[in-house]
């Protein structure tokens, strides 16, 4: 043994006698269910420290910074874990919490001579960092000591052993925390202000849902007096990613922040007055193979801005109309007259158009209630009251009670909307919202119109927003979201080479820069996921869709060349890979189809061969792990150690830029194993790629 692996091991062992000493100290005390708030506020702050000692417990730290500051004599031996632990007694840090100011080093330190600083909040501390060392901890055991660093020595040989060492590992059903080999180039926008919206353009395997994970912890952390977590939002592209990043958080001692789908959030605020119109057969027609290009493109232009500052027009309009002709006669010589109902509506300027309405019946009711006081026969205030609201009722007609959906139908009887929608579009959505049927496109104006009606309260309003995918969102979508956040704190990120959700999304991030003033922009292009013979070859098929974003850098980390396979018999080639795949202990391996309805197929073959397998389909909720069966548009987002991409011929992937972002979906989910199969003629996107990039039958 080592004599650094002895010392880190003796620290551990002292580190772990602390914290079970204080996890048995606080689970002694007796969880308090009184009315006490005093009380409850303790018992709430007893139950965060007994959740962080327990994550604590089991990997206390991960990393060790030995820092000089100036004016110091010796460099103190900083300990960085995911939760802080603190020794009571002579009030100083055991573990660092590391989002702390002070361990930001560890991530944006990369040796050499350079000065090492932090932001701490009495200003900037400078001085030397002698040692920084990486430390894998698994179930309260030592598994490995790296020094990335030592003052003095040449030797860099080390700086991504580590790195490698992590990346390397299998994969299961759950995405997993980063914390300890978080980039120089991820911290920097995990640590950025809440307050500007960033854009992050990342390369498939650049970490950027994970490092979005982490900007959430850091700002709870770094912010915990202005945000709350349960007003803070991840948006995901669907149900089954939602399920595949749902660990991260626990695993940083984060909890309560909402997790869910733009369609889900949306019908939750319209009270479910509308459903989606077969949303499972909507996503089957924008993904198959014979696709209507030009119906698929249409949903892009209910997306757009110009389309909302068109129904912004028709409110504005629909505002200026609400002027009553006459005076209100609500029985004989009880007159209002129109003056001064003017005035009264005047006087709701503020309130939005339904409790503007909502506030000129109450005020007119109650103008009713003060002259009825005037009558004493009883009988004769009831008929007067009766005939007033009838009266009141009729008048009314001039203010129409307006939901967003009659809003919104009544917006494909202007003549003018054909400027904007075809004529075939509008006759469709016309059709549907009698119905109470939309598509997916239709629930950003539907929410927009609801909100313009209705208003937004202030404690409705996000404290931050993440959108992940972002690039299948529309710039209409993302307006409607500024609009319910405060502050403009978004962390908005994706990949364009990924932009496969072409009815909807977006082909350049300066779509979104419209919608704010300003953003901060990011681009990480060094890809972490997958070995460097896979990214290489996945660069060759997106180079040929012409994205106007950089290609991935591989992460020096080697494995053997990408398979591509031509046979007669794809599903028994593919059983004998599979068996192959499962004596190498893979925990998780996926059948990428081009369509739904050919991986079901292929799902029931392989089952009748008697192997263990999952199909993945659009309205899934939940990702098993193991081997799974799954289209390429719902495999973006997931990764897994080894993927057979079947059916890769000319019918199935031609030679558009499209079909190109789909294939280049399905190579970058592989981290370490990427074989490609086709029958007949392959597709051209694979012809024109140079051999040197993989080896063939």
């Amino acid at each position: 043994m080592s004599t650094i692996y002895e010392e880190e091991f003796k620290r551990l062992q002292e580190v772990l006698s602390t914290l079970d000493d204080r996890i048995h100290k606080l689970e002694s005390i007796p969880v308090y269910y009184g009315d006490n708030y005093t009380e409850q506020v303790l018992e709430d702050m007893r139950e965060i420290n007994r959740q962080n000692l327990r994550i604590g417990a089991q990997e206390p730290y991960f990393g060790r910074l030995d820092f000089k500051e100036d004016g110091q004599l010796e460099p103190n031996p900083l300990y960085i874990g995911k939760v802080g632990v603190s020794d009571e007694e002579a009030k100083k840090p055991i573990v660092i919490d590391w989002r702390a100011p002070v361990a930001s080093m560890f991530y944006s330190f990369n040796g050499g001579e350079e000065l090492a600083f932090y932001q701490s909040p009495d200003g900037l501390v400078e001085g030397e960092v002698y040692l920084k060392r990486n430390i894998a901890i698994r179930k309260r055991e030592l598994e490995r000591v790296v020094d990335t660093y030592v003052k003095g020595s040449e030797d860099v040989s080390l700086t991504d052993e580590f790195l490698l060492y992590r990346l390397g590992e299998s994969k299961d059903n759950k995405l997993k925390d980063i914390v300890s080999t978080i980039q120089s180039e991820q911290n920097e926008i995990i640590r950025a202000e809440k307050n500007s919206p960033l854009l992050i353009q990342g390369v498939a395997g650049s970490g950027k849902t994970t490092v979005a994970l982490h900007r959430l912890a850091f700002l709870i952390y770094e912010y915990r007096e202005q945000l709350q977590a349960d007003r803070m939002i991840i948006f995901a592209p669907n149900s089954l990613f939602l399920d595949y990043i749902s660990g991260v958080l626990p695993e940083l001692g984060v909890g309560n922040i909402k997790q869910t789908t733009f369609p889900e959030w949306a019908l939750r605020l319209l009270d479910n007055a509308v459903k989606l119109k077969q949303p499972e057969d909507k996503l089957r027609e924008a993904f198959s193979i014979n696709r209507d290009n030009h119906k698929v493109m249409q949903g892009k232009l209910k997306g757009s801005l110009k389309f909302q500052s068109f129904i912004e027009k028709c409110l504005t309009q629909f505002e200026e109309s609400l002027v009553p002709a006459t005076n209100l006669e609500l029985w004989d010589q009880a007159v209002i007259t129109i003056d001064e109902i003017k005035k009264w509506i005047l006087e709701y300027k503020h309130y939005p158009l339904t409790k503007r309405r909502e506030r000129l019946v109450a005020r007119i009711k109650r103008w009713i209630e003060i002259e009825l006081k005037k009558f004493d026969g009883t009988d004769e205030k009831k008929l007067l009251k009766k005939e007033a609201n009838n009266r009141l009722n009729a008048y009314m007609k001039f203010w129409p009670k307006m939901s967003a959906l009659s809003f919104y139908k009544s917006l494909m009887n202007r003549p003018d909307i054909v400027e904007l929608l075809p004529e075939e579009l509008v006759r469709e959505t016309a059709k549907n919202c009698q119905k109470r049927e939309v598509h997916v496109e239709d629930l950003a104006p539907l929410v927009y119109i609801h909100q313009q009606l209705t208003g937004i309260e202030s404690k409705q309003k996000f404290h931050h927003v993440v959108i992940d995918e972002a690039q299948d969102f529309s710039p209409f979508q993302i307006s409607i979201l500024k609009e319910n956040t405060l502050g403009n704190s978004f962390t908005i990120l994706g990949d364009l080479s990924q932009a496969i959700y072409n009815y909807q999304g977006i082909e350049d991030w300066n779509d979104f820069k419209e919608v704010f003033k300003e953003t901060g922009y990011y681009e990480l292009t060094r890809s972490y996921r997958s070995t460097k013979e896979i990214i290489e070859f996945a660069n060759e098929v997106i180079k040929q869709a012409e994205v106007p974003v950089g290609l991935a850098t591989p992460v020096f980390r080697s494995g053997e060349k990408v398979k591509v396979i031509v046979t007669d018999d794809q599903m028994t080639e593919i059983i004998h890979v599979l068996q192959d795949l499962q004596k190498e202990n893979l925990k998780t391996i996926a059948i990428i189809g081009r369509t739904e309805a050919e991986c079901l197929s292929i799902y029931e073959k392989l089952q009748e061969s008697g192997i263990d397998v999952n199909v993945i389909e659009a309205n899934q909720r939940k990702y098993e792990g193991g081997i799974s069966v799954v289209p390429v548009y719902l495999a973006k987002g997931l990764e897994f150690d080894a993927v057979l991409l079947i059916d890769v011929d000319a019918i199935h992937y031609k030679d558009s830029n499209y079909d190109a972002k789909l294939l280049y979906v399905g190579c970058t989910r592989s981290l370490h194993d990427l074989r490609i199969f086709y029958s007949g003629e392959a597709s051209p996107l694979i012809q024109r790629i140079p051999k040197e990039f993989y080896e063939s039958n």
